[in-house]
């Protein structure tokens, strides 16, 4: 990210604080120490850091034997603060010692001018200070220290606010005004006002207490679909819990995912070259073997860009010698599906880049894919939107209501067939890690600009047609290094992948850091691991071994190696491959390893 301007207006900042750092009057006698375990020495205790950011070391230490250590990620500057309880019209010292890149400490709600100063680089510790006067009517401020986007770790050690203190902070009222909104088939918004003095909220499900929330809103997600569930929040500060609110009831909607109860309970998915070679050598419809549950046709390509005309021909007889002829490659499809498969034409690809920028263009896809699914009788849809199809406008910040035109003309194209064919329609999509899993770090073009606007951009689309949703299986392959929900990256090739980027689906997972704007967890029946069927197919290709070790881990808690998963999701819904061809090539290792693997 470049730093240039943020550091510009920061020095700015510094310059401007420069009165600040003017000796205050002497302290007078009633003076004291308010920070609350400014040492680190009882962990966290009295700290709140953003996304799970922070941690406390036994090294390097400045005083004492711990001290904190927090590790931006992504747009997360790892801010870590403490709410104090001061008094109006008072002077007051904030100090502390630090060390790292770009490291700063500072006051919010003062009443009157809220201050920070900042180190650009400190490889041992040292000391920034500042002072500040609250405003009349100021009866309690907030103190943090922060790193700076892309940069390391920093740590910072004997934290001190001295000044007079302020009356006793007393525990908030109870909550009143608990809403809940419209609940999808995996979870349920919660809503409710503000209560003063509270740092944070404390939700209940069925009186068990199952999430934390900073600002007043929460989304309890992992439900299971048609289940009646009650609410209850608390509010929270340093000086204790309030008494649970008046409980709120919402029941989860049926769900079911677009046809996904026809599916086998385990179900291998598999890309089918239907108008391409790709140096596999074509396979003809009829000789798909059984083990495949759903046939995803690769590729339906539009005419350009832009136009949303999707157009899907067999493979030429110049590049598949062997291709069959239409009516017999239409009859192989009916009797596929009379065997209880599903046959679905793919949308997009590595080439086939679809932008619905116009509602024309919507309009225009709508009724060519209804073509195709008519003319082949098909079950349904797979959208494979890669490389520049979808990304998010600058200002297009919450994928909870988006405003990008070509992600909200997919939704409505999607919605309209999803109408037209009715509760059969099978739904599924592939993204790349790029546009999913990535959200947990970036969203679009990020708080400062220049991010790839196209990072995150499928959640918009996988929230907004999750209860249409048959399968999701990202494409686990062909993918950088992607952090999990433990804070760590994770690279293609072993189990470790697979396991730390599907949990994140399962769990559901804060975009961007935001803690207010949460990614639902998907059901595990509409969830698959995409994975390459070769080492030709498409870099990171994992092993049998390594296949069965993370669905082990993730439906039985087994073999787990160092990532644990948030749960055991025993109705995991199988594999997706690029692709069946490949499989073939390879003496059918993929497919044969999935239907000897032992699910109970």
């Amino acid at each position: 990210m470049d730093r240039t301007r943020p550091l510009t207006l920061l020095l700015a900042g510094a310059l401007a604080l420069g009165g600040l750092a003017a000796l205050s009057p002497a302290a007078q006698a009633a003076d004291s120490e308010l920070a609350r375990n400014g040492g680190f020495e009882a962990g966290l205790d009295g700290w709140s850091c953003t996304a799970g950011s922070g941690t406390v070391v036994p090294s390097p230490v400045h005083g004492g034997t711990k001290a904190l250590q927090a590790t931006p990620a992504g747009s997360d500057n790892a801010k870590c603060s403490q709410t104090i309880t001061v008094k109006p019209n008072s002077t007051y010292a904030l100090s502390g010692w630090v060390r790292g890149s770009y490291v700063y400490l500072g006051v919010t709600g003062t009443g009157t001018t809220d201050g920070y100063t900042w180190t650009q680089s400190a490889p041992d510790w040292q000391k920034l200070s500042t002072t500040f006067t609250t405003g009349a009517n100021t009866t309690s401020v907030t103190v943090y220290t922060h790193g700076w986007y892309g940069t390391p770790a920093y740590q910072a050690d004997d934290l001190s606010l001295f000044g007079p203190g302020g009356a006793p902070v007393e525990i908030p009222a109870t909550p009143t005004g608990l809403a809940a909104g419209s609940p999808t088939s995996s979870s349920v918004p919660l809503t409710w006002p503000a209560v003063a003095g509270a740092t944070s909220y404390k939700i209940y499900r069925g009186g068990t207490a199952v999430g934390t929330a900073t600002g007043t809103s929460y989304t309890a997600t992992g439900l299971t679909p048609n289940t009646a569930y009650s609410f209850q929040i608390s509010a929270v500060n340093s000086a204790g819990e309030s008494a649970r609110s008046t409980a709120v009831s919402a029941t989860t909607t049926s769900g079911g995912g677009g046809g996904g109860g026809e599916l086998p309970a385990r179900a291998l998915v598999g890309y089918l070259h239907a108008s391409f070679a790709n140096g596999s050598g074509y396979t003809r419809m009829a000789d798909v073997p059984d083990s495949w549950d759903v046939i995803n046709l690769a590729f339906g390509e539009p005419t350009s860009v832009t136009s949303g005309d999707i157009r899907f021909k067999l493979c030429p007889v110049a590049e598949c010698p062997n291709v069959e002829s239409e009516a017999d490659f239409k009859t192989a499809i009916k009797a596929k599906q009379a065997a209880g498969k599903k046959v679905l034409i793919s949308i997009g690809g590595q080439n086939g880049q679809v932008q619905l920028a116009t509602t024309a263009a919507r309009d225009t896809f709508v009724s060519s894919v209804s073509k195709i699914i008519d003319d082949y009788g098909l079950d349904g849809l797979d959208i494979d939107f890669e490389g520049h199809s979808l990304s998010l406008q600058t200002g297009d910040t919450d994928f909870r209501s988006p405003t990008s035109p070509v992600i909200v003309n997919l939704i409505q194209a999607v919605k309209t067939l999803k109408a037209k064919y009715g509760a059969k329609f099978v739904l599924t999509m592939a993204p790349e890690t790029f546009f999913v899993q990535l959200g947990y770090q970036y969203y679009g073009s990020g708080p400062w600009g220049g991010q790839d606007p196209r990072a995150g951009a499928y959640l918009p689309v996988i929230h907004a047609l999750r209860d249409d949703l048959t399968l999701l299986h990202v494409q686990d392959y062909n993918s950088g290094s992607i952090m999990g929900l433990d804070n760590q990256y994770h690279s293609m090739g072993g189990a470790d992948f697979h396991i730390a980027m599907t949990d994140m689906l399962l769990t559901g997972f804060p975009v961007a850091g935001n803690t207010e704007r949460f990614f639902p967890g998907l059901r595990p029946d509409q969830v698959a691991i995409g994975l390459p069927a070769s080492t030709q197919a498409g870099n990171g290709h994992t092993s049998p071994t390594e296949v069965n070790k993370a669905l082990d881990c993730l439906t039985k808690k087994q073999n787990c190696g160092t990532y644990q998963t948030h749960g055991t999701w025993s109705s995991l819904r199988g594999l997706m491959t690029w692709s069946i061809n490949w499989d073939r090539f390879n003496q059918w290792e993929f497919s044969r390893n999935f239907d000897a693997y032992n699910w109970s």
